[in-house]
């Protein structure tokens, strides 16, 4: 999948604006000592590691923010691999324009296209087995969208996006409820008729009560092997399954033969590391 919805990248202004305000709180006194207004430069956007690219609407808008003019030209798209070496693109736009922004632009676009990577190296571990890997509301704050949107472009998919977009009812829910199945009928009956009701449970007694009471999707949280295994075959066909809890590039492989729904890992956010990239060769038109 590679995501490009245009007006997505407008509700993004808001990060943009914010991130330059921090870097710029007045003026670049660097930038503006050394290069008079109006005069126009070029630069190229290199790839310092192979990896999988996101974040490029991002990138272009941060420049155009700062100079309506600006051009950017690129030879990818969000989601395609590169590698060590490639030039991506070339920016225009007025000098000033390009090194003031340059820092908060491979900022968002280095962390986007880390998460993307790591989703893809994630992802590919899952081919062919119809599990649907997710990511969780581990997220930066302030930066969800844009980085379940990176997910997306490494080959994962979005949980909910906050708390207003789905029920998932965890320990702490069931226990202000009083237990798994009071917390169920509850949300069955505040919920919207549309919304599945996710629940988590840590044992095979809390997953009986889960499917009994008409759980539509049930959260296999930190299970060992052998309880998990029972897990998924108590539940097929009863309800969709999830496993959740620490799971990562590393561990993830010995949960592809169980034939689950979903793997969701939190790792995909907040472990990421950036992809190295940077804007080079700046000259004047």
């Amino acid at each position: 999948m590679k995501p490009n919805d245009v007006t997505q990248t407008l509700h993004w202004d808001g990060n943009i604006l914010a991130a330059l305000r921090e870097d710029i709180p007045w003026e670049d006194v660097s930038a503006n000592s050394v290069v008079p207004a109006g005069v126009r430069g070029r630069a190229e956007l290199l790839c310092k590691q192979d990896g999988v690219i996101a974040g490029l609407p991002v990138f272009a808008r941060t420049f155009s923010l700062l100079d309506s003019a600006a051009e950017v030209n690129l030879s990818v798209r969000d989601g395609d691999r590169v590698v060590r070496g490639q030039k991506l693109g070339e920016v225009a736009a007025e000098m000033r324009a390009l090194l003031s922004g340059e820092r908060t632009a491979l900022n968002f676009l280095g962390r986007m296209s880390g998460i993307a990577t790591y989703t893809r190296t994630v992802a590919d571990l899952l081919a062919g087995s119809g599990t649907k890997l997710l990511d969780t509301r581990k997220t930066t704050p302030g930066l969800r969208s844009l980085e379940k949107y990176a997910v997306r472009a490494g080959g994962g998919h979005n949980h909910r996006f906050n708390l207003s977009d789905g029920v998932l009812l965890k320990d702490n829910h069931i226990g202000a409820a009083g237990g798994v199945r009071k917390a169920i009928e509850g949300a069955r009956a505040y919920a919207p008729f549309v919304r599945k009701i996710e629940i988590e449970v840590e044992t095979l007694e809390q997953l009986e009560e889960a499917l009994d009471a008409g759980a539509d999707i049930v959260m296999l949280d930190n299970m060992s092997g052998d309880t998990l295994e029972k897990a998924v075959k108590l539940a097929k066909g009863r309800a969709e399954t999830e496993i959740s809890g620490n799971v990562t590039r590393e561990n993830i492989a010995k949960y592809v033969a169980l034939g689950v729904d979903y793997i969701s890992s939190g790792a995909l956010t907040h472990s990421a590391p950036i992809l190295d990239l940077s804007l080079k060769n700046l000259r004047p038109l």
